[in-house]
């Protein structure tokens, strides 16, 4: 579920997204290497086991759990459902947090639910026989994300994950809001919001003005996935705030 990744010097966590795996990192992982040595990590509930019960304080004890061995105080970068976990997790272990980067990700989805994505999500025609099939059905940004992260067999791709675990974990979002764990975070950290984002209007904004060392960056012409679609904007701004 970890994964080495190669680099020198101090360490750099990469966390993927809802339905995402550790491979959708694999077009930052060269650059990232010349910052620290960089590790990958496949959440739970993404091609093994979800936590229980279903919950991010669940998620976030796994992934301490699994990073233990890392001793060193780690950058942190996540995208979305990893953003938060890095948040959360720089709050509750404030001493193995160096750095914060989230991307794309708010703490209040309060009200909003996953009924009608899980249902489209469980429509999907798997398995996809070929690459392009998956490429053809989600475009080229969301295809190849789905490639890194789909389960491959000798039916072509599938889920790597159930429906239901994805589902629940969304839900989650709705029902509670995670401004209290912001609050503790004291890791600097840049915020990375697309223009066509799915967070809620200004929250990213306001996560920067509480925070005493946060910088907000909006990224133009970019959806969710800001690193895919804008990959030289993105990369820019990452660098920059690893070398102050």
């Amino acid at each position: 579920m970890l994964y080495d990744e190669g680099g020198d010097g101090p360490p750099i966590l990469l966390l993927h997204g809802l339905m995402g795996s550790a491979r959708t990192w694999r077009d930052q992982v060269g650059w990232l290497r010349g910052h620290g040595r960089v590790h990958t990590f496949d959440a739970a509930g993404h091609g093994r086991p979800p936590p229980a019960p279903i919950t991010t304080e669940a998620f976030v004890a796994d992934l301490a759990a699994a990073t233990a061995e890392i001793s060193e105080p780690m950058t942190v970068i996540g995208h979305s459902m990893g953003g938060l976990h890095a948040w959360v997790f720089a709050a509750v272990h404030p001493q193995r947090v160096r750095r914060l980067v989230v991307e794309d990700m708010a703490p209040d989805f309060r009200g909003r639910t996953a009924e009608h994505w899980a249902a489209m999500v469980a429509s999907w025609p798997q398995p996809f026989p070929t690459d392009e099939a998956v490429l053809d059905y989600f475009g080229p940004v969301a295809g190849r994300y789905f490639l890194a992260s789909l389960r491959h067999g000798p039916d072509g791709y599938r889920l790597h994950g159930a429906v239901d675990t994805f589902r629940a974990i969304s839900e989650e979002w709705g029902t509670r809001e995670f401004w209290t764990y912001w609050s503790q975070v004291r890791a600097p950290a840049l915020l990375i919001e697309g223009e066509h984002t799915v967070t809620p209007p200004g929250q990213m904004r306001e996560m920067a003005r509480r925070h005493p060392n946060a910088r907000y960056v909006r990224i133009p012409d970019a959806g969710h996935l800001v690193h895919a679609d804008q990959p030289d904007l993105y990369r820019k701004e990452v660098q920059n705030w690893l070398v102050p």
